[in-house]
This record gives structure tokens, C-alpha cells and sequence, in this order.
């Protein structure tokens, strides 16, 4: 999983409530099972009209939030079903950050698994962020230090779980962590199941 210490550049806004797992990676997609290459279908059907050509209306498809690492996101953003094609999707169009009021508790935790920060700040920070980003202010956002800085609205300030911080920013992915937190334990475990059990081990 890439590290994530520092990100910067301008953010684009999904202002809509409630953007579930179904708009970020729709349903008719779920097939596909290969990790690389979802980001075409990301919020396809916003993206894209029933011709398959770019809906010009679309933040995402206009200069310069094209690629864009950081959305902004309206309240209660990747509720909805827990497919973990909405993150890969996500990370595949390149986005590192996501910063709402409020997360989907599953899509959020998918979102760490996957190398992506989401960031909970309040309605007033959101809106202030949301506004500046649509005037062009680029965003700095430190996990080493926990903040957001925006030169227009300041520096704000945001939490995360200790774990899940240092599993970001050192690159770890889940079975990094079990082998850092229990590693220990596991090869003792090993040691034991072999010496009780030894034909578990034989070859043929």
C-alpha cells in the first residue's frame, strides 16, 4: 500500500448529500474483479451520458479538477452497500483524500485499507473549504501533523484513529499490521504446531 505523509492541490467539490457506494462504482460493474483500471467507471454515471460521452458539466471532468487527488464532499458520503470497488475505483482515478461531515463506517474503513485518507470536519469547515477550493485555493493536508491548511480559510485541525495514522503513513496494509502487532506470537505459534503436529508439516 503507498505511504501517505503530505498531500496538496486543489480539491473538487461533489456538494450532494448522501453519494453512496452505487454512484461512486455502479452496480452493473460489480463483475469486474480486477483492482486496476475500475477508475473509468468512478461516479460513471455522472461522468458520462447514455453515449458514453464526458458529461461537460461534471467537476470531474472539467479543468483543473480533472484527476484531482482531494474531493470535497457533501454529508453522509460512501453510505449505502460496502463494495470495496468503490474505494479501488476511486484510488485508480487517482484520489488520495476525501474530506466530509460524515462517513459510510464501512467505505470509510475501506478507504484507510487502501491507501486513501478520509477526513471528518465540521459543516462550517466543509463549506469554508468548499468555497475556496471553487475559487482556486490549493489545499496542503499533513497527516504527520493532522491538519488542513487553506490560505484562505487557515489551518484546521483533524483527528484520526493512532493506528490507522501510522499505518498510513508508514504504508502498511493489513496484513502488514497483523505481522507488526502479533507477528511475535504467530511465529511462537508456529514453533509449537510443528513440534506437537510435525506431520502437518511433511511433505509428500
Amino acid at each position: 500500500m503507498d505511504a501517505f505523509t503530505h498531500l496538496s492541490g486543489r480539491a473538487a467539490v461533489l456538494a450532494a448529500a448522501n453519494i453512496d457506494t452505487d454512484i461512486i462504482f455502479p452496480a452493473r460493474f460489480l463483475l469486474i474483479t480486477e483492482t486496476s483500471g475500475l477508475g473509468r467507471y468512478a461516479f460513471y454515471e455522472w461522468r458520462y451520458d447514455r453515449e458514453g460521452h464526458e458529461n461537460a458539466d461534471f467537476v470531474l471532468n472539467q479543468d483543473p479538477y480533472r484527476g484531482a487527488a482531494i474531493l470535497s464532499c457533501g454529508d453522509n458520503c460512501g453510505c449505502g452497500s460496502s463494495r470495496e470497488q468503490a474505494p479501488w475505483a476511486l484510488h485508480d482515478l487517482g484520489v488520495r483524500c476525501l474530506i466530509s461531515t460524515r462517513f459510510g463506517e464501512i467505505f470509510a474503513s475501506n478507504c484507510f485499507k487502501n491507501g486513501m485518507l478520509p477526513i471528518v470536519v465540521s459543516p462550517d469547515q466543509l463549506a469554508a473549504l468548499g468555497r475556496d477550493a471553487e475559487a482556486g485555493t490549493a489545499l496542503e493536508i499533513s497527516l504527520e501533523d493532522q491538519t488542513i491548511r487553506d490560505d484562505q480559510a487557515g489551518t484546521m485541525a483533524f483527528s484520526i484513529e493512532l493506528w490507522r495514522r501510522e499505518a498510513l503513513l508508514e504504508g502498511w496494509d493489513e496484513i502488514a499490521l497483523i505481522l507488526r502487532q502479533d507477528g511475535d506470537a504467530i511465529t511462537a505459534f508456529e514453533r509449537r504446531q510443528r513440534s506437537a503436529r510435525p506431520w502437518l508439516y511433511e511433505r509428500d
